[in-house]
């Protein structure tokens, strides 16, 4: 079940990113669809480091190793991505709202599939 809702939330994801370039593509310019790109793709990356990371730290978790946490990497990750974002946007290729929304669309994808299952339940559920 935990493997259908990640590859859920990574669809949802990838779904939400691509109708935000659609919409930015119809009702904006250039830099707002490039940073909601932008956005997107570190989202993603960002989504991957996190499982890489939690793997990690499970996998040392379940051989019995007490679990090093190095929250040194953690802050090391969105350092760089700020980094990526302004060195965009001092270049004026990017809109830095429409970067953060980019950003955001895991945490859309999150309430988009709390939605799916809550209508699941209320009404998918009862009925049996």
């Amino acid at each position: 079940m935990r493997e259908i809702s990640e590859k859920r939330l990574l669809i949802l994801t990838c779904l939400i990113i691509l109708a935000l370039v659609g919409a930015s593509l119809w009702l904006g310019d250039w830099r707002l669809t490039l940073g909601i790109i932008l956005g997107g793709v570190l989202s993603l990356l960002n989504i991957y480091w996190l499982r890489l990371s939690l793997k990690n730290l499970l996998n040392q978790a379940a051989t019995g190793a007490k679990p090093r946490f190095n929250a040194a990497l953690y802050i090391l990750r969105y350092l760089f991505i700020a980094i990526i974002v302004a060195f965009a946007a001092m270049l004026g290729l990017v809109s830095v709202a429409a970067t953060l929304i980019g950003l955001l669309s895991f945490a859309f994808a999150i309430l988009l599939e709390a939605i799916i299952q809550l209508i699941f339940i209320i009404f998918i559920r009862e009925e049996s």
